[in-house]
C-alpha cells in the first residue's frame, strides 16, 4: 500500500479589505468626470500634483482629500479658501456614507461606496528594518517601502511628529543599491536661513563674510548615496525653487560659483506638516511638492494601530534592560489606554523613564521593584499638578536645558562644538542657551 501524505497548506499572505468607491462630478466645469478611488489617499484640486484636477477657479490648488482606509472612507478639508461641504454642511474631517454629495467650490461631486470589497495583500513583515508593528496599517506600510526601495523614486513620508518618519528613510536606504553608500539626514527647521543654501550647496571661497575656503554641501556629502531631507516643509520660499532644479536636473551650484557640478543622490524627504494646506496657504511651492512626493508614504498615529503598543513597549524594554519577555498585563493596560500624542517617541521616552524609576517588566506600574525605588518617585518627579500639554512642555525644557548644559560642561563652553555633537546649528544651541537662560562659562 502507498504510503499517503497529507498536503500541506502553504501559508497566505495577509490581506487587508478597502470598499470599492467611485467619484463622479455632478456639476461644474468638469462635469462628467469620473474616479476610482484606490485604498490610500486622494487628493481633489487645481494644482497639478493632485489625483482629481479640477479646473474650477473657486477650487483651492489643494482643496480636500478622501482617505479609502480599513473599515471607513473619510474626507478632510486642507485649509481651503472656500470650505468642503459634505451634503450641505461644512466639514474638516468627516466619515463618508455611500451616496452623499460632496460640495467643493463650484463644482459638485457625488460619491460611491459600493458592497462589494478589494482584497490588498499585506506585507508579511511584522518589522522592516528598526520599524516594528504587525498591524495592518503598518504591513501596507511595509508594502509600499518594498516596492520603492529597489528604485531611484524620490520619496516623501508623512506623518505626526513620532510617528519613525528617519527610521522609514533609514530602512528603505538601507535595501536599496546605494545601501554602502552614505546616508545624511539634515533637519531643514534647525538650520538658520541665511545659512541653508551653504549647508545643502556648499559655497566657495569669499561667496560670503566668513567663507575662507571653499565647502561641500550636504548634497555633495551624499554622493553615492541617500540625502534624507526631514522636515523639508519648513525649508523656506527662496530656497525651493533652488532644491526644484536640483530634482528635476540633478546637479547644483555651490553659493558663489559658476559651475554646476553633476549630484549622484537619491532624495528622501519628510515632514510633519500637511504641505498641501501649505500649498493653498502660499508658503510651500505645488512644483515642488509634486516633485517630492513622486511616492508618498503615510505613517499612522499610534492610536491608529494601538495593537502594535504591546510589541513595540517589550522591544524598547528588551533594548534597555537586556530583558525579553512579556510585560505585565496592568502595565500593558496603562499603556493601551493612553493617547500617545508623541507617538512611537513618546512611548519610547515613557518605558525608558520608567526604567530608569525601578519598574519591571514582571511587575508594572503598580507595584515596587525590588532593588528599586517605589514607583510613586515618579510623581514627584512629574509636573503632574499641570494638563497633559503643559507638563510636556515642561518635561521637555527640562531636557533641553540638561542637555545643552551637558554639553556645554563636556566641550568647555565652546557653542560650535556644542552644536556639532547635538547635529544641531549653532544659532539653535544660542537659542536655547537664552531660552533656559544657561551660563556657558559656568556649567
Amino acid at each position: 500500500m502507498p504510503n499517503e501524505q497529507a498536503t500541506h497548506t502553504l501559508p497566505r499572505a495577509p490581506t487587508a479589505q478597502f470598499a470599492t468607491v467611485s467619484l463622479a462630478v455632478a456639476s461644474g466645469p468638469d462635469r462628467g468626470r469620473e474616479l476610482r478611488l484606490a485604498p490610500g489617499t486622494t487628493r481633489i484640486g487645481t494644482a497639478a500634483s493632485c489625483q482629481l484636477v479640477l479646473t474650477d477657479d473657486t477650487v483651492s490648488r489643494v482643496h480636500c482629500e478622501i482617505r479609502v482606509e480599513v473599515g471607513m472612507v473619510r474626507i478632510v478639508d486642507l485649509g481651503s479658501t472656500n470650505g468642503t461641504f459634505v451634503d450641505g454642511i461644512e466639514v474638516v474631517e468627516v466619515k463618508l456614507a455611500a451616496g452623499c454629495t460632496l460640495a467643493i467650490g463650484k463644482s459638485t461631486l457625488r460619491i460611491e461606496i459600493g458592497a462589494d470589497l478589494v482584497n490588498v495583500i499585506l506585507s508579511t513583515r511584522d518589522r522592516f528594518g528598526a520599524v516594528l508593528g504587525s498591524s495592518a496599517s503598518m504591513r501596507r506600510v511595509y508594502s509600499m517601502m518594498e516596492r520603492v526601495a529597489p528604485t531611484e523614486a524620490t520619496v516623501l513620508i508623512t506623518g505626526e511628529t513620532g510617528t519613525g518618519k528617519e527610521l522609514v528613510a533609514r530602512a528603505i536606504h538601507e535595501v536599496s543599491a546605494r545601501a554602502t553608500s552614505p546616508f545624511i539626514a539634515v533637519d531643514c527647521g534647525a538650520i538658520a536661513e541665511n545659512l541653508i543654501e551653504s549647508e545643502l550647496f556648499g559655497h566657495v571661497r569669499g561667496a560670503f563674510t566668513g567663507a575662507q575656503s571653499d565647502r561641500k554641501g550636504l548634497f555633495e556629502e551624499a554622493s553615492g548615496g541617500t540625502l534624507f531631507l526631514d522636515e523639508v516643509g519648513e525649508l523656506p520660499m527662496s530656497l525651493q525653487p533652488k532644491l526644484l532644479r536640483v530634482l528635476e536636473s540633478r546637479e547644483a551650484r555651490r553659493v558663489g560659483s559658476n559651475t554646476a557640478q553633476k549630484l549622484d543622490v537619491r532624495v528622501l524627504a519628510a515632514t510633519n506638516r500637511p504641505l498641501a494646506r501649505s500649498v493653498n496657504e502660499g508658503t510651500f511651492r505645488d512644483d515642488l511638492y509634486y516633485r517630492l512626493a513622486v511616492v508618498e508614504i503615510e505613517l499612522p498615529p499610534l492610536r491608529a494601530r494601538r495593537e502594535d503598543i504591546p510589541i513595540l513597549a517589550a522591544d524598547f524594554y528588551a533594548r534597555m534592560t537586556g530583558q525579553t519577555g512579556a510585560l505585565a498585563p496592568d502595565l500593558v493596560m496603562t499603556l493601551m489606554a493612553r493617547g500617545w500624542p508623541g507617538n512611537v517617541r513618546e512611548l519610547r521616552n515613557f518605558i525608558e523613564r520608567s526604567v530608569c524609576l525601578g519598574w519591571s517588566a514582571s511587575q508594572g506600574p503598580n507595584g515596587p521593584t525590588p532593588g528599586g525605588p517605589p514607583v510613586p518617585i515618579l510623581e514627584s518627579l512629574m509636573p503632574v499638578h499641570l494638563p497633559m500639554k503643559q507638563a510636556r512642555d515642561a518635561w521637555n525644557g527640562q531636557f533641553e536645558s540638561l542637555y545643552v548644559g551637558a554639553l556645554l560642561q563636556k566641550t568647555g563652553g565652546n557653542v560650535t562644538r556644542a552644536a556639532d555633537l547635538a547635529g544641531v546649528s549653532r544659532r539653535y544651541i544660542h537659542r536655547l542657551i537664552a531660552e533656559h537662560a544657561l551660563d556657558r562659562r559656568r556649567v
